[in-house]
């Protein structure tokens, strides 16, 4: 299970009529990792709808921790069919417990203007002139430091091209779902950056607790092959009832912008208060 790659993950087995079901790797941190379940439930919904509509759009709910020793169910509620829409709901399940309710929405192809009007920050440096590091099989990654001066709002930048490894079909909705499986992987460094924990040693962010996030939403802007090299820009919007908002945005090498990403996330700090 820990070497399947993210073809397999996402290659669900189908059980009676809009019902599938998925497994995953083990973790290091023990439990499922959110962007499977969210990328799997995504799976799920397009597999019931026409091939020509994609996704444009999902909102994902986590609900309860993942185990990662037992296989997900997802249940898939067809809502609405037409011409150029159709939504989906998904609820994703172990031993019959909810572990995330996620609805998506597919568009058919439609004739429009193009206006792209964020574009990749020059300054960050190419993946290849970087040092890249993984910690799954899944994909890799390479952090490029963003700039102190910028345009970008928020607080907290982290920024770092992804890939995904071991092959995917040419199939958009496998591209699209793997990734929202990647997209999972920035927003928190985002949060504790802009936390005053972000500025302690990192033997000291390990006591900070990190809760499964709350949330997830993708827009899907243009299509992309998450098997090559895209820039995750994120940054922290806000941090209230210890509840931290990163917004994030995905740009290919040549500078399209694939997608936009939001993600609130539960960070708590648990130290004893400081004295004097």
């Amino acid at each position: 299970m820990d070497d399947m790659t993210l073809a397999e993950i996402l290659d669900l087995s189908s059980h009676g009529a809009d019902v599938m079901v998925g497994s995953g790797p083990t973790y290091p941190w023990g439990a499922l990792y959110g962007g499977q379940i969210v990328a799997q439930a995504l799976m799920a919904a397009g597999r019931t709808v026409e091939a020509e509509k994609l996704p444009h759009s999902l909102r994902a709910y986590f609900i309860r921790r993942g185990e990662q020793a037992e296989p997900v169910r997802y249940e898939v509620e067809r809502l609405r069919n037409g011409r150029s829409f159709s939504t989906r709901r998904v609820v994703a399940l172990q031993n019959g417990a909810v572990i995330l309710n996620l609805e998506a929405s597919f568009q058919a192809e439609e004739s429009s203007v193009d206006l792209g009007t964020i574009q990749l920050d020059p300054q960050l440096s190419d993946p290849g002139s970087l040092k890249i590091d993984s910690w799954t099989p899944q994909f890799e990654r390479a952090f490029s430091e963003a700039p102190t001066e910028s345009n970008r709002l928020g607080e907290g930048r982290a920024t770092a091209w992804i890939r995904t490894l071991g092959g995917l079909p040419e199939d958009p909705l496998v591209h699209a779902a793997a990734l929202a499986f990647v997209s999972d992987d920035l927003p928190t460094d985002s949060v504790i950056r802009a936390h005053p924990i972000g500025t302690e040693s990192f033997g000291v962010i390990e006591k900070v607790m990190v809760n499964s996030s709350l949330d997830h939403t993708i827009w899907f802007h243009r299509p992309g092959r998450a098997d090559e090299w895209n820039m995750h820009d994120f940054s922290c919007h806000t941090f209230v009832g210890g509840r931290g908002l990163a917004l994030g945005h995905v740009h290919s090498v040549d500078d399209q912008h694939i997608a936009t990403v939001a993600q609130e996330i539960v960070l708590r700090d648990n130290r004893e208060p400081r004295q004097g």
